[in-house]
């Protein structure tokens, strides 16, 4: 379909080039502005000259071309695996509305003390009852309570802690991993 020295423009995008090689259904070009790029066949139409680009846009069939496009492209993402007896991590919510029933008359220093008050006390039982992860659930803000949480959990030796799988929690949670010591 294509040759060497054929004139070609990219559908989809603003580029226009030489072909240099056509190895099976991938076609290298040189673009106008001399860089080499690679193009599957059916990416590509052929232009004879500038005058003509009309006439070869009127020779597409656009219901193909509409329809290669309505197809729905698989979605690709990472699902984490379970295994059926794998007990979920807890989770503790340390925004405010879930620790007190009614925060008026607290200061942000009183809010900001009894969520990390309760952070520790949530860290001090799981390694007292060697539970391996946790996750905390500060929300995003202005990462005040993030970064007093991250100071916390930089004080404990057997503890490494992550910013919590994005996908369920967005970037308002870490993770918090204990590492378990033989008794």
């Amino acid at each position: 379909m294509f040759n060497k020295g054929d004139k070609v423009s990219v559908l989809d995008e603003a580029i226009n080039g030489v072909v240099l090689s056509v190895k099976e259904q991938q076609v290298t070009i040189e673009t106008e502005d001399r860089f080499m790029m690679t193009f599957f066949v059916k990416e590509l139409i052929k232009v004879n000259d500038s005058s003509n680009l009309l006439d070869s846009i009127r020779r597409i069939n656009v219901s193909e071309v509409s329809k290669e496009k309505e197809i729905p492209k698989a979605r690709s993402f990472v699902k984490e695996k379970k295994s059926k007896h794998e007990i979920p991590a807890p989770e503790f919510d340390l925004h405010i509305e879930k620790l007190v029933p009614n925060k008026r008359g607290m200061s942000n220093y009183d809010i900001l003390t009894l969520q990390t008050e309760t952070a520790k006390r949530h860290i001090e039982f799981a390694i007292r009852n060697r539970i391996p992860k946790i996750v905390f659930i500060h929300g995003v803000g202005e990462g005040v309570l993030k970064a007093e949480l991250d100071f916390l959990l930089g004080r404990y030796d057997d503890i490494a802690f992550q910013e919590g799988n994005y996908q369920k929690y967005g970037q308002g949670a870490t993770e918090v991993f204990i590492k378990q010591s033989a008794m």
